[in-house]
């Protein structure tokens, strides 16, 4: 490899260190782990909170339960979004396969 080859390996592995170190440890170890944009176990347990909620809600005729659950499926909804880090930018690129959102 050129030195070009390895200084720009470096940078990458500096920079995936950076962003997700838990990603970074597993992959030295050749132990693989999700990336963080994949785990999503708290989307699912909001998930499941918002559905109990809800039907808790529409069961005993309470519009605060209804309303409560209803907000949370929302949230939950958002958090299972694997690309909600990258709105801002992506905003532009609309129809590009380029890009941070890819």
């Amino acid at each position: 490899m050129a030195r070009s080859d390895d200084e720009r390996l470096l940078d990458l592995e500096a920079h995936l260190a950076r962003d997700d170190p838990r990603f970074a440890a597993a992959f030295r170890s050749g132990r693989p782990a999700r990336p963080r944009e994949y785990r999503r176990t708290g989307a699912w347990w909001t998930l499941a909170v918002a559905v109990v909620v809800l039907t808790t809600g529409v069961v005993l005729s309470d519009g605060l339960l209804i309303a409560t659950g209803l907000v949370l499926c929302g949230v939950a909804v958002e958090l299972l979004d694997p690309h909600r880090g990258c709105r801002g930018p992506c905003e532009g690129q609309r129809g590009s396969a380029q890009g941070p959102c890819g």
